[in-house]
């Protein structure tokens, strides 16, 4: 499951291993104890990938393959494509900015989508 939490300060995207049931469980619970409200409907997300990373052409052939319906690909320019995902947002309310975003696809799709993120992550760092 792929698993993207946006903050004020960025998206940060991460492969976890639980169910997304036990996700949304344990993140109940905790909003239970805190006193907090929650807030969990089905939604979609979308990000940035860079068309220069290697492996890039592999998840275009893959989510074409698998005819992966929760997956499109959308150039934005000569240099990315926006990634679009169905999923769960999970937030303190409906129209929080800040949120968890979960998604379930394919193991291969969500390595390869995992990977590209990273690679273009560093790719866009100045530090690099």
């Amino acid at each position: 499951m792929l698993k993207l939490t946006y903050t004020e300060f960025g998206l940060h995207l991460e492969r976890v291993t639980v169910s997304l049931e036990t996700l949304v469980a344990q993140r109940v619970v905790l909003a239970l104890r805190m006193g907090q409200t929650l807030h969990v409907e089905p939604s979609r997300a979308a990000f940035l990938l860079s068309i220069e990373v290697p492996g890039f052409a592999e998840l275009e052939k893959l989510v074409r393959l698998e005819r992966v319906a929760t997956v499109t690909i959308v150039p934005v320019d000569d240099q990315f494509v926006e990634v679009s995902v169905q999923g769960n947002w999970v937030a303190n309310t409906a129209d929080a900015h800040s949120g968890m975003f979960v998604t379930v696809l394919s193991d291969q799709t969500e390595f390869f989508v995992y990977k590209l993120w990273q690679a273009t992550q560093l790719q866009a760092s100045p530090l690099v």
